[in-house]
């Protein structure tokens, strides 16, 4: 089988969340069952750099205005398709924001023709090459099947990922005219929301099946606290909706041979944890104690609850635990994070920015690391956890619900207990949660009890690969 990928972004050549890592991991994981993926991506700076000169696979005179070629390269065992189109994606700031953090003002043209690229690739236009299922990422690529729909590649099979709801792509209605798609196109039953014009939207509806990256964020997803106005399509197309749990590189995510981490350990050798725990200690200006060190590596968002968080660090402190944070976010949450680490120095240290060696090492060196998320579609940082035995504290939402148990007392007793989750997602809960944490810590066996339960749970991509073949397979006549 041929499956063409439609993402913004893939693992290693750019990331900017666990879409990348997504990207960049199932197809490795599908080409063990047979199935042979190209993933079209834009050619920003990174990509064009990483790919060389590569091979043309297709011109355009003027893709929406601007001239652009479609370049064939294989990188680190991925096959990709980059969209070499200068004036739309050679640029100062990152891949959807300006250098001051805005939302570049043609995002909506930028992957519009990404999707349109997409669809004609669907449609044939590359020589020898033609895909039997098209499955597209989140609202970038989510036109791609909007653009299959109303055009000669109906046919084809069509799957959209939604990796998170919050991102919808909502642009003005004035845009339509300028997509290129019929005027039939523009409607309820279209590219038309609310008003505007929604690429997630337009994805939806034209899918032949629809996955999210977890079973509870599936369900989640259909009620009005969780639907983000889009709750009644998905309840609509609900027979087409499946939660597919994301799995993790465990070949990069082993502690047993990490080459980034001070030492390599496993679940018989724990104590080799201790000396990433030092480097965390060294690099943090923490004290040096047997306190339990929680980590945070996140985006300092609303959504990932780091508001809570920040609200939480004298009770933290009084509780004897020590906090180490790596992210980048919400100016003010960053402030109140700086804030919190300046009023209690040696106990709460905040590194603004992302450091992909220093998570590998905070990873194998925190006692937990917390997840205060107010919805978690997935979420990798607690897998990375349970696989480094770095116990996650997470709140009960979405993928965080599905991948970690929580050491109540029945869990405990069997041996089973991989973490804590709490729930409603809110301070006193957060802080209950972080409570509990520090009473388990110090408790050794039950402590080291969960750490070992973690880290022998299976998170590799083969049973998720195995689905979502499945699911291509269905489409396919």
């Amino acid at each position: 089988m041929k499956l063409l990928a439609v993402a913004s972004e893939i693992h290693p050549l750019l990331k900017t969340g666990g879409l990348a890592d997504v990207v960049g991991a199932l197809p490795l994981a599908l080409a063990r069952l047979g199935i042979e993926t190209q993933t079209l991506i834009p050619g920003y700076p990174a990509v064009m750099a990483a790919i060389g000169k590569g091979v043309k696979r297709h011109r355009y005179a003027s893709l929406f205005g601007e001239t652009a070629t479609v370049i064939g390269a294989t990188v680190a065992g991925l096959n990709l398709l980059v969209l070499d189109c200068p004036a739309f994606f050679i640029r100062a700031g990152g891949p959807y924001d300006d250098p001051a953090g805005n939302g570049w003002a043609d995002n909506w043209r930028r992957f519009a023709a990404l999707s349109q690229v997409g669809a004609d690739i669907a449609a044939g236009s590359l020589k020898g090459w033609r895909p039997d299922v098209v499955h597209a990422h989140d609202w970038q690529g989510a036109m791609t099947l909007a653009y299959m729909r109303f055009g000669p590649a109906h046919a084809v099979g069509k799957v959209m990922t939604i990796h998170n709801l919050a991102f919808q792509g909502r642009f003005d209605a004035g845009i339509f005219p300028f997509l290129g798609l019929p005027a039939e196109a523009w409607g309820m039953d279209g590219v038309e929301y609310y008003g505007g014009t929604g690429f997630l939207k337009a994805g939806i509806v034209s899918a032949d099946a629809i996955t999210t990256v977890s079973p509870t964020y599936a369900r989640e997803i259909c009620t009005p606290e969780d639907g983000m106005g889009l709750d009644g399509l998905l309840v609509g197309r609900g027979d087409r909706l499946h939660g597919i749990l994301n799995g993790i590189d465990i070949e990069s995510w082993n502690p047993s041979s990490d080459p980034l981490i001070a030492r390599p350990f496993g679940r018989r050798t724990l104590s080799g944890r201790k000396a990433s725990r030092r480097i965390i200690e060294q690099r943090f200006g923490l004290e040096q104690d047997e306190s339990p060190l929680f980590i945070v590596i996140s985006r300092l968002t609303w959504q990932k609850g780091m508001d809570m968080l920040a609200a939480s660090l004298d009770q933290l402190v009084q509780q004897g635990a020590r906090l180490a944070v790596l992210g980048s976010g919400d100016h003010a949450l960053e402030g109140a994070f700086l804030a919190g680490a300046e009023k209690h120095r040696g106990r709460v240290a905040v590194h603004i920015g992302y450091d992909e060696p220093l998570s590998h090492v905070m990873q194998a060196g925190g006692n937990a690391i917390l997840i205060p998320s107010r919805f978690e579609p997935c979420g990798l940082t607690q897998l990375y956890g349970l696989r480094y035995g770095c116990v996650p504290v997470v709140a009960r939402v979405g993928g965080l619900a599905d991948t970690v148990i929580d050491a109540n007392v029945a869990a405990l007793g069997a041996g089973v207990a991989t973490g804590i989750q709490f729930h409603p997602p809110a301070i006193a809960p957060l802080q209950a949660a972080i409570a509990r944490a520090v009473q388990l810590h110090a408790d050794r066996p039950a402590w080291t009890g969960m750490q070992r339960a973690g880290m022998v749970a299976d998170f590799s991509w083969q049973r998720s690969a195995a689905l979502y073949a499945a699911l291509y397979a269905s489409l396919v006549p």
